[in-house]
């Protein structure tokens, strides 16, 4: 679990942490060798030396390494989305891939754990997206629609200038619900005889249900600030998840 949450570090920090595009696809090109040496038997970098030591399977987790690896490329070739399904491409790629993989790494029934965890991961980072709206927007990168940023009258001048209205408050519980019910449901469809063997999974999901709810309490105030649970309130949560 360590190695693979590294992992997605490692590739968030190469596209969200740099400033010329080009260095981070070449960056991005680096890991796409060290995964294929990864692969083989042959990886040099210490989370890649690390999943050869533990994950299982690594051989035939290749293909959805080069998955997550992909998704997170689409942050260097788009920072706008023009409606939901275009979206969901992005959600797909990095939340669901990778969700799958930690599932994959712990689940009873391997074969068949994508089919529940790809959702829950899906879940996971639509309400990532919600809690870094406005950080996101602070680096150029808008992950709420275009055509629903139209439909409740908000632009992406008001993200990024910290503008809060009843339009926005509109959008923003539109964004907020989406995310809670596809927890939900993403939550109902693991199989019980998985939920011990996801407790990770599942602590991810009680907290960001839990943040959720905070940010509706709030306001939805993202904007200007990255509203967080205490660490005692978490590790409550996550204790209680597991």
């Amino acid at each position: 679990m360590t190695a693979l949450f590294a992992l997605r570090r490692e590739f968030e920090e190469t596209v969200k942490e740099v400033s010329d595009p080009a260095i981070g696809r070449t960056k991005l090109a680096w890991w796409q060798n060290e995964i294929a040496a990864l692969a083989s038997g042959a990886p040099s970098h210490p989370v890649s030396k690390a999943l050869a030591a533990h994950l299982p399977d690594v051989e035939n987790e290749y293909r959805a390494l080069q998955a997550l690896l992909a998704g997170f490329e689409m942050d260097l070739d788009q920072a706008r989305y023009l409606d939901y399904p275009n979206l969901r491409r992005y959600v797909q790629g990095v939340g669901g891939t990778f969700a799958s993989l930690v599932a994959r790494a712990t689940a009873k029934d391997a074969a068949h754990a994508s089919t529940w965890s790809a959702p829950l991961g899906e879940a996971l980072l639509l309400a990532q997206l919600v809690v870094e709206t406005g950080n996101d927007a602070r680096h150029g990168r808008i992950y709420i629609p275009i055509d629903e940023m139209q439909r409740f009258n908000v632009t992406a001048a008001d993200l990024i200038n910290r503008k809060y209205s009843d339009a926005f408050t509109g959008l923003m519980r539109f964004q907020t619900k989406r995310a809670g019910d596809a927890l939900h449901a993403a939550l109902a469809a693991v199989p019980t005889g998985e939920r011990r063997s996801q407790r990770t999974l599942l602590a991810q999901a009680a907290l960001a249900l839990a943040l959720l709810d905070e940010i509706e309490r709030d306001g939805y105030h993202v904007l200007h600030q990255r509203i967080a649970l205490t660490p005692i309130r978490k590790l409550w949560i996550a204790w209680r998840a597991r």
